[in-house]
């Protein structure tokens, strides 16, 4: 079995980061992912807010641009999903689904995941009129009526976005003004297809064998309504992916990894980035950093160590 200085475990902007800068500087690298890469900015249609692109650049061709650089250097991937981890001994092992990697550190880039809305019908009909990711099902809702819950950037980012194939797209938000940013909410708010509902959440979803309406709550007034639409996506907050540690690192009452300024979690040799730690904002720009810090941390770490790399 073969002994890398580092895993990476996670695809997204801040693993695919790491992999570049750990692999760049000589240490010999293997990034685990279980699906494609990119994470999350993968499956966003377009990235405005990343610096050197004026005109915005589609997720899935940053994603693409990352990782060809990171094999450039030499940055081996796998895809193989992860079963467990054990950091007990002094080299880490993940196993996954195929084989077991080891590593003399990790880095964990796992990200984060859609949370739930929680709403009766919403486990039955999840890819039946429920998503969560617009860019990968918008094109299924050509000439239909959609709605969007949420009110952040991404809840409005992905309804503007829709009004590309949906006839009508209907924001569903729980409280009286939408939280994104100025800039999108005012883009928003100018589309015609768009309508917004404040002060409203979803209480039931309805449907045989696909999404059919839905039941509408006032938060206000507990007033109800029934709303028929053809699709649902849903946009109300991220869950870390971090079920897969266990234990075996601090994290916060929400799952998040706790590290310090230098990415180092809570035993030693194992560093976080990106989504799956705990901070205030979370944009490929922060992913980006985290996943260069984490990597510099690495390379400190096994130095101290005094011996030779894997």
């Amino acid at each position: 079995m073969k002994l890398y200085d580092v895993l990476i475990l996670g695809g997204g902007p801040a693993g695919l980061t790491a992999a570049l800068y750990t692999a760049r500087g000589g240490l010999s690298t293997l990034l685990l992912e279980k699906m494609a890469p990119g994470g999350q900015a993968a499956t966003t249609e377009l990235i405005e807010n990343y610096p050197g692109f004026p005109s915005g650049i589609g997720g899935m061709e940053l994603s693409m641009a990352m990782l060809e650089q990171a094999e450039r250097f030499g940055a081996e991937v796998v895809y193989d999903d992860i079963a467990y981890v054990d950091f007990s001994q002094e080299h880490k092992e993940v196993k996954g689904y195929s084989e077991t990697y080891r590593g003399r550190s990790v880095i964990v880039t796992t990200g984060a995941s859609p949370k739930l809305l929680g709403a009766p019908g919403e486990e039955r009909l999840r890819g039946r009129g429920v998503s969560y990711c617009a860019t990968c099902d918008g094109a299924l809702y050509r000439g239909k009526q959609v709605i969007v819950v949420g009110g952040a950037d991404s809840a409005v980012e992905e309804a503007d976005y829709l009004t590309r194939f949906a006839d009508k797209v209907t924001i569903v938000y729980r409280r009286d003004k939408l939280r994104a940013a100025p800039i999108i909410t005012a883009r928003a708010l100018a589309n015609p297809k768009i309508t917004v509902i404040y002060d409203t959440v979803i209480q039931e979803i309805h449907g045989q064998n696909a999404v059919e309406a839905v039941t509408l709550e006032h938060v206000k007034t507990g007033s109800t309504k029934h709303m028929p639409i053809d699709g649902l996506f849903i946009y109300v907050g991220l869950n870390p992916n971090t079920e897969l540690l266990g234990d075996t690192l601090e994290k916060t009452q929400q799952g998040y990894l706790l590290t310090d300024d230098n990415m180092a979690c809570s035993l030693p040799g194992i560093f976080a980035a990106g989504d799956v730690r705990d901070k205030k904002l979370r944009q490929v720009a922060t992913a980006v950093g985290d996943g260069a810090q984490a990597a510099a941390s690495v390379e400190h770490y096994l130095a101290a160590l005094g011996d030779k790399h894997a």
